[in-house]
């Protein structure tokens, strides 16, 4: 790329503006000079004026208006010779100006090309980075068992799908009826989930791992419950509510390691999320190469013992009664691809708070992050989402800060849907 001045811009006879501006130049001093030189030569009325000057006082007594018409013709004859010499003057600052302005604007042209060029190198370099160490986690995976569980508790490694993004809905062995009314409400089923994947590059999968003693009762029916819905995503995690960091550090892990998506995405099983503003709202930042979206929070550390959300870990975080850092809230959020492949790369570091969302909010810290708040993914059940879906701007997520989910969901989903739904077909009519 060139990054030196623009060649000087030509006419339509071929002549550059610059050559033009020079002849200008050189006409205006020529049309001085001959002015001057036609005043400098002597008027011969005058003739000698030392002899006539007696006679020329007389006559310009006798013939006064002969002298004011000579005199008027003078002051039009400068007039004249001003406004040649200005409008000389003003052609040449047009010319001069026009090929300013045309080389100017090739020159920010040029530098908001080059900077275009620059940060799309600064993307490919990173993305090429994260995607090296992600390949290098994937390898010591082979060698020290991949995350992926299969039915038969072999592991299974495949080519990396390119997506939008990947939603993974947390669930758990007792929470079937969750998992059925979100299968009848507002996430698609059986061909139409697989359409969604071809069609719009969105994946989603009821996330779980396995019991403490593999094979057994709570697994089989996990098993059986897939081949019936094939919408599960197995992990090599023992499930348990104390292990909700442990659980999430693995699902992005594996879920980078299966697809690679723009985002990657937590939901849990008890909030009703609208596909189509999901889509629209992580859209709108897909050319940032590492942000965290949710609805961001600063809750108190709980230092009591016994009570929920308790954090074993108080003390780290300052004086009694202090808050945590900002964080998204653990309903839903999102993360790109670079902060997921962060998470896999270095997840035997990454230290693991009591509570998940405040886990995924420390492994960010000190990194070159952008926190996106957004109020769209935390609106509340009712009336909240029911009175936006009316003025036409949905909800993308809804749920109850009372129950951190949809107060009970099973028999309430269809009705949040129902409210707060931006219609079945919402998700085909959306562009990302």
């Amino acid at each position: 790329m060139k990054m030196g001045l623009g060649r000087p811009q030509k006419g339509a006879n071929g002549v550059s503006t610059r050559w033009v501006s020079l002849f200008c130049i050189a006409s205006f001093f020529f049309g001085v000079l001959v002015i001057n030189r036609f005043w400098a030569i002597p008027d011969p009325v005058k003739g000698d004026e030392e002899a006539s000057s007696v006679k020329e006082q007389q006559l310009r007594l006798l013939h006064p208006m002969v002298n004011c018409e000579k005199k008027a013709s003078l002051e039009d004859k400068v007039i004249s010779s001003t406004a040649f010499n200005v409008l000389y003057l003003l052609i040449i600052l047009y010319l001069l100006l026009q090929e300013a302005f045309v080389q100017a604007g090739d020159i920010l042209s040029q530098v908001s090309q080059t900077h275009d060029v620059i940060m799309t190198l600064d993307k490919t370099i990173s993305s090429l980075e994260m995607q090296l160490a992600a390949a290098r986690a994937a390898k010591g995976d082979t060698e020290e068992g991949s995350p992926v569980i299969t039915k038969s508790g072999t592991a299974s490694l495949k080519e990396r799908q390119k997506v939008f993004f990947v939603m993974g809905i947390m669930t758990a062995f007792s929470s079937r009826k969750r998992r059925d009314s979100i299968r009848q409400t507002w996430m698609p089923k059986g061909g139409e989930l697989k359409r969604l994947e071809k069609e719009k590059g969105i994946i989603m999968r009821f996330v779980i791992g396995h019991s403490a003693t593999p094979g057994g009762v709570l697994d089989r029916a996990i098993d059986a419950e897939d081949e019936q819905h094939k919408d599960f995503l197995r992990l090599n995690h023992i499930e348990g509510y104390h292990e909700l960091s442990s659980k999430t550090q693995i699902y992005f892990s594996t879920a980078v390691a299966r697809w690679d998506a723009d985002f990657y995405i937590k939901v849990d099983d008890d909030v009703h999320v609208n596909l189509g503003m999901v889509g629209s709202t992580l859209a709108r930042h897909r050319s940032k190469p590492r942000v965290y979206i949710g609805c961001m929070k600063s809750g108190p550390v709980l230092a009591q013992k016994g009570v929920k959300y308790y954090e074993p870990e108080y003390w780290k975080f300052g004086e009694e009664g202090n808050k945590y850092f900002r964080h998204a809230t653990g309903q839903i959020y999102a993360i790109s691809k670079d902060l997921a492949t962060y998470i896999s790369v270095n997840r035997h570091i990454l230290h693991r708070y009591a509570n998940e969302d405040v886990s995924l909010g420390s492994w960010f810290i000190g990194l070159d992050v952008e926190h996106i708040d957004d109020r769209s993914l935390c609106c509340g059940s009712s009336p909240d989402c029911e009175w936006k879906a009316q003025a036409g701007n949905p909800c993308a997520a809804s749920f109850d800060w009372s129950c951190s989910g949809i107060c009970k969901s099973v028999e309430r989903m269809d009705e949040v849907h129902q409210r707060c739904g931006e219609g079945d077909e919402a998700i085909w009519h959306t562009s990302f």
